[in-house]
Parts: C-alpha cells; sequence; structure tokens
C-alpha cells in the first residue's frame, strides 16, 4: 500500500488516481489532462488548474453543478473551445501517450476520441440513420466496414433500427439521445467524451442510456468520461470520479468512495447524516464544505 493510500482517513475518498483495469500499475491512462487552465476572450478564467485521468476501458465521472465547468474541460480536450473564442493556456492533455491540445477537432476524432455534445445536436432535417452516417464522415475502411457498425449501432440501440426512415427532429428525446450517441461509436472510438446524457429525459429513459453506455463499456471496451449533474446515477455506473467546483477539482476519488462521503451527499445528493434536508437547510448550508474551509 503506498503512503498516500495509507494516511487516507476511513470513508474518504483516496486523491490516489484510479489503477488500470487489467495493465500494470505502470501502465498510462488512456486520456490524463495535467493541470489545465482555459480563457475565454482572453480575459476570463474559467478552469483553474484542472488535472483528471481516465484509465483505459473505464467510465469516469466528472460531476459538479450546472456551471461548475464541465462542459469547457470536455471542450479542452475534444478541442472545440475555439469555436467559442476559448483556449488552453496551461497545462497539457495526453491521449494514448501523445499530446493533442494543438490537434484539430477532425483528427482528434480519427484517433479516437469524440465527444457527445450536451443537448444532442442531431441534425433534425436529416433521417435517423443519416444521422448516424455522418458519424463514418472520417473514416476511409470502406463502405462493407461501415455497414457493418451501423447493423452493431442497431443492436445496441433497436429503437433506432424502427425509426431510421424518420426526421431526427421528429423523434423522441430519448431517441434523439441514443442517435447522438450511436453517431459517436459510427466513428469507432476508443473512448468518447459524453456531456449530460440525462439531460431533459425521463428516470427510466435516462436508466436505459445508462445502462447501454455500461454494456458498451464492458463488451466493445469504449472507455467514457462522463460529464453530468444527477451525481447519483453517475456515481452507480462509473469507477471513478471528479467533482469541480468554479473551475477546479475539489474532490477526486473511487465512486463507492465518493457515495458515502458526507459532503458529496449533502451538497450534491440533498441527503446529510441525519436523512435529507429541507430546502432551507441546503439552501443556506448548515456547515460548510470542507474544501473552502
Amino acid at each position: 500500500m503506498s503512503s498516500t493510500a495509507a494516511t487516507t482517513p476511513p470513508g474518504q475518498p483516496s486523491a490516489v488516481h484510479p489503477p488500470l483495469e487489467g495493465e500494470g500499475a505502470s501502465a498510462k491512462p488512456i486520456l490524463s489532462v495535467n493541470n489545465i487552465e482555459v480563457i475565454y476572450d482572453h480575459v476570463i478564467l474559467v478552469l483553474k488548474g484542472v488535472s483528471l485521468n481516465v484509465p483505459k476501458g473505464g467510465i469516469t465521472a466528472l460531476l459538479g453543478a450546472n456551471g461548475a465547468g464541465k462542459t469547457t474541460t470536455l471542450k479542452a480536450i475534444s478541442n472545440l473551445l475555439h469555436a467559442e473564442r476559448g483556449e488552453v493556456t496551461k497545462g497539457s492533455i495526453v491521449f494514448e501517450g501523445d499530446e493533442v491540445q494543438s490537434l484539430s477537432p477532425n483528427h482528434l476524432v480519427r484517433r479516437g476520441c469524440i465527444q457527445v455534445m450536451e443537448g444532442r445536436h442531431c441534425f433534425g432535417h436529416l433521417s435517423v440513420e443519416d444521422n448516424l452516417m455522418t458519424g463514418a464522415f472520417t473514416r476511409r475502411d470502406g463502405k462493407a466496414a461501415i455497414n457493418d457498425d451501423l447493423e452493431l449501432v442497431y443492436q445496441y440501440f433497436p429503437r433506432l433500427k424502427v425509426r431510421r426512415a424518420s426526421q431526427a427532429g421528429y423523434t423522441s428525446g430519448g431517441e434523439q439521445q441514443m442517435t447522438a450517441i450511436g453517431r459517436a461509436l459510427m466513428s469507432r472510438p476508443k473512448m468518447i467524451l459524453l456531456d449530460e446524457p440525462s439531460m431533459g429525459l425521463a428516470p427510466q429513459l435516462v436508466e436505459e442510456i445508462f445502462e447501454i453506455v455500461k454494456k458498451l463499456n464492458d463488451e466493445q471496451g469504449v472507455s467514457f468520461l462522463l460529464a453530468e449533474q444527477n451525481t447519483n446515477v453517475a456515481l452507480r455506473y462509473a469507477k471513478y470520479g471528479y467533482i469541480l467546483e468554479s473551475g477546479r477539482v475539489v474532490l477526486d476519488g473511487e465512486a463507492e468512495a465518493l457515495r458515502s462521503n458526507e459532503d458529496v451527499k449533502e451538497f450534491y445528493l440533498g441527503v446529510g447524516g441525519e436523512g435529507r434536508k429541507s430546502f432551507r437547510d441546503v439552501k443556506h448550508y448548515k456547515r460548510r464544505k470542507r474544501w473552502l474551509s
């Protein structure tokens, strides 16, 4: 046991990054974000030294309230910041051993890292199947391989096969989220950055989406970095989690340890040591978060 783990208080999440499954302790993660800072419009500092690791073949949750910096972190990784006048000014982003912060988004997709955007962003005037096929735009391995992957997507999302000819703009929110994830799968990703998959969906559909994510992780070996406000659901499916607040990582640890942490239960799950908090108690914070002390 390392000295860091030995000094971790009982019941508290470890500060040590998760070991990589099926690999030696010295193996590198598929994604490593190292102390990055992000600035918008050359003025607004949004991320302040964010660091995180995603193990190969793992599901890692990036948690926090609205405005904490989750989406900005994902866009920094996928190199979509420039479209919003943002840039990574410090730190590095390493994917499969190579720094990628200077790559264009399409080159990063070719390397196997793709983002599913918050709000789904399907092409409403195209059919569901045409939306899926746009995910294969960067591929050069032939029509037969692409068609095989399309059938694989339909195996994971049978509802999409039924709606394949329907205009995506007229499908339900759950079907659009499935289309967005399926479109990402058509690029043959090694890793998917999944931004707020539960947003605007009924609880039953949220569970269905997360179960499919778990199946893709287990059966296809796709790694996931999952940005989500629904802390309870995210920590049930992830193996490791990071909590962002005001552009900083304030807490990280194994998912089970985070779920049992008193701060996480009180400020993100709405449950404290004495049971569920009233709105008045939560609003005025009966005690300060330990990381702000």
